[in-house]
């Protein structure tokens, strides 16, 4: 236990010597370079929760096709970065593969456990949202896990996100049957 005059003698070195500021949190594009960082934020969410639909983690060269398309297509693909460390990312992908869909996205977004719990979410995803505006993407759906999803329920209506509907056990993870919820906002 520290005694009130050891406790104050820290207190006054720490103001003299405040801790470096850390490098500010940006987001910004993806790049090619930041997809070994995006497989692995992903590849936790398939080994350890039910919010992805994916039950094999996925290699380096899924995200460059992934990466590929999106820059292709012209559609969103932004991170979160704290130097050249990848917190989090969102992008947008075709809904569907007919031309008649070709402005309806869907969307994902997923942060590292550091990032969780400061609101960078909510910024990020509210980055995603207006760069698909300025895109001309008229509608944005997504699609989130029954069970083990509550944040991202949250943060889908925070953002004006409507619940279309829900498709009860479409898919097996971990031995148990789960179900999807979808939602949509209309740009």
């Amino acid at each position: 236990m520290v005694d009130s005059e050891t406790r104050w003698r820290l207190v006054r070195k720490l103001r003299q010597n405040p801790e470096e500021p850390q490098t500010p949190v940006v987001i910004r594009d993806a790049l090619e370079q930041d997809m070994p960082q995006v497989r692995d934020i992903y590849n936790f969410f398939i080994q350890n929760t039910v919010i992805t639909f994916d039950d094999k983690p996925l290699d380096l060269g899924y995200w460059q096709d992934i990466y590929q398309l999106l820059t292709k297509n012209s559609l969103p693909f932004i991170v979160l970065a704290r130097g050249e460390q990848v917190l989090g990312f969102a992008y947008v992908a075709p809904w569907r593969q007919k031309t008649s869909y070709l402005k309806i996205v869907e969307n994902s977004i997923y942060l590292a456990a550091a990032a969780t719990g400061k609101k960078l979410g909510s910024r990020l995803f509210a980055e995603l949202i207006e760069r698909c505006r300025q895109s001309g993407i008229k509608e944005i759906i997504a699609v989130i896990a029954d069970r083990g999803a509550h944040a991202s329920i949250a943060l889908h209506k925070k953002h004006g996100f409507l619940e279309q509907g829900h498709l009860a056990d479409v898919a097996v993870r971990f031995g148990r049957p789960i179900g999807s919820y979808l939602y949509s906002l209309k740009l």
